[in-house]
């Protein structure tokens, strides 16, 4: 059983996977090679190596009740999506509520995790730590790497012909900070990611002209749905869920894309994806269609070469002058203190056992959270693998042979669609309440809503037909937090109070309800005298 457990990274998911070590008796140390926690919720005015970055006006793209931790929800006076600065303060919460910064080392880079000569016996492990300029080794029985996967900018130059000679600015998004950069210039922004959404709408409050290029375009989705309820707890849920993991794929596709599209049709925007058979994660963002409709930003296709000045777009001969190209071109992502032989990242993967645990690894001592990509908040999702993770480095739970294991990355490396529901078809990929039901089931924390059904009826349909909030992964089994069910039962009620700053008297008697009663006393009186 591993009793001294090292975690690389104070991150939202090395936070988790303090608490759960805690939870369970094992004795964690983490190491943070900067000076404070939250990862990429930490917005610092400069680039900091080996720390994911952000800009200075990131909101999550998932609601508060789907991004919290499992038995810590966000404060009440929260907005439903909070921006990084109030993000940070809830991290900071989390650590001191559950007394995590006494196991937290800062400013210690981790430059080396190597097997000991027993390790085919003890399984342990050595670390080498660099500390204001001092190394130092210690031995741990296991790891826990929970570094991310966004601090190594993916810059495809050659991709790019002419790129050498243009003679104005150009940088990756992970360099952006302030819209304040682009003050009357014209602007090129090359993905539509996230990342590349927001940039490109910031640009355009500042900018002469903004151009936003895509190669095979995207799904843009509001934050605000339906009767202006949060998207994610609208659509993420087990209801929602079984019902498009039952139905064939193109089935799922068209339904998907007659919603995203009620919104405004992607077409007219230059927008919709020229592959709509694969699932690629949607974009979440207010205000792209209303700035596209002003005329602010100009959705453009594939660059087809760069000059001094100027671009040339796939399809349209005529140059545009561009002072400023960001390329949001997205990440890759590596273990520099970890050999190959131990995890090897190829075409943007690792052969990971539930995209945790190395499989070829004679002891499963050694687990890497937080390298997944559901659709769905990777908060609960790192710290639902950790629970799962610790379980196994604690010796309660077991892992089935290296064969077994084999066969199953290989199995999700190939990504072979089953025909139904929505196709994940890139690398990381995941249906996030398939998954996380999956490792909850290993450790015997997932409700079980046929019994909840005859002895707490009102919390079943809550968590059938409600949204799929990190409270339900608490009801039972390890780590069982005896206010779940309130959370659960009281979870729109926050939702609700976030918004309702104002109290406005509802009509007694609303003109919908008039209407439907006179129109059934209308249908009375015509079968009356048929």
């Amino acid at each position: 059983m591993a009793k001294r457990v090292a975690i690389v990274g104070a991150g939202v998911s090395g936070l988790a996977s303090i608490r759960c070590c805690l939870e369970e008796g094992l004795q964690p140390t983490c190491f943070e090679r900067s000076d404070d926690l939250g990862g990429l919720w930490r917005f610092t005015e400069h680039v900091e190596e080996g720390r994911a970055s952000l800009y200075k006006s990131v909101v999550s793209n998932s609601c508060k009740e789907m991004s919290c931790y499992s038995d810590f929800p966000f404060p009440e006076d929260y907005p439903n999506y909070v921006p990084n600065s109030q993000f940070l303060e809830y991290l900071k919460m989390y650590a001191n509520h559950f007394n995590l910064l006494k196991c937290i080392q800062f400013k210690t880079e981790v430059c080396r995790v190597t097997k000991c000569p027993d390790f085919t016996v003890t399984g342990q492990w050595e670390v080498v730590t660099l500390n204001e300029g001092k190394q130092e080794s210690a031995i741990f029985d296991a790891i826990m790497v929970c570094t991310g996967f966004l601090t190594n900018p993916h810059l495809p130059l050659d991709s790019f012909p002419g790129i050498n000679t243009f003679e104005g600015q150009y940088f990756h998004s992970r360099q952006y900070k302030h819209p304040d950069i682009f003050k009357d210039k014209k602007v090129l922004v090359i993905g539509v990611g996230n990342s590349g959404t927001d940039i490109a709408v910031e640009a355009s409050h500042v900018a002469k002209k903004v151009f936003l290029s895509t190669t095979g375009g995207a799904w843009v989705m509001s934050r605000v749905s339906e009767s202006g309820l949060p998207w994610d707890m609208l659509f993420m849920t087990r209801f929602h869920n079984m019902l498009r993991n039952s139905l064939p794929t193109p089935v799922v596709t068209w339904w998907m894309s007659r919603k995203i599209n009620s919104w405004f049709n992607h077409a007219n925007y230059g927008l919709a994806p020229e592959d709509r058979t694969q699932m690629k994660e949607p974009v979440i963002n207010d205000e792209l269609p209303g700035r596209i409709i002003t005329g602010k930003v100009l959705i453009k296709p594939s660059i087809k070469e760069v000059k001094k000045n100027s671009v040339i777009f796939n399809y349209t001969p005529k140059e545009q002058p561009i002072d400023i190209i960001v390329f949001a071109t997205g990440y890759t992502f590596a273990f520099p203190f970890l050999d190959e032989t131990v995890v090897k990242v190829e075409d943007g993967q690792a052969s990971l056992y539930k995209y945790i645990f190395p499989a070829h690894l004679e002891k499963p001592t050694l687990a890497i959270i937080g390298l997944i990509k559901p659709l769905g908040s990777m908060i609960p999702t790192g710290e639902t693998q950790a629970r799962w993770a610790v379980q196994v480095l604690k010796g309660v739970n077991k892992l089935p042979p290296r064969s077994v294991m084999i066969e199953e990355v290989n199995a999700r490396k190939e990504n072979r669609p089953s025909g139904f529901g929505l196709c994940y078809c890139k690398a990381l990929q995941s249906d996030y309440i398939t998954y996380i039901d999956e490792l909850l089931t290993d450790i015997n924390a997932k409700p079980n809503l046929f019994s909840m059904l005859l002895t707490d009826p009102r919390l079943a349909l809550a968590i059938f037909f409600g949204p799929c909030t990190p409270y339900q992964f608490r009801l039972t089994g390890p780590g069982k937090w005896k206010g779940a069910r309130n959370a659960i039962l009281n979870q729109w009620d926050r939702t609700l109070k976030a918004t309702r700053t104002r109290t406005v008297q509802e009509s007694p008697f609303p003109f919908a309800i008039l209407l439907t009663l006179f129109l059934v006393l209308l249908v009375a009186v015509f079968l009356i005298f048929l």
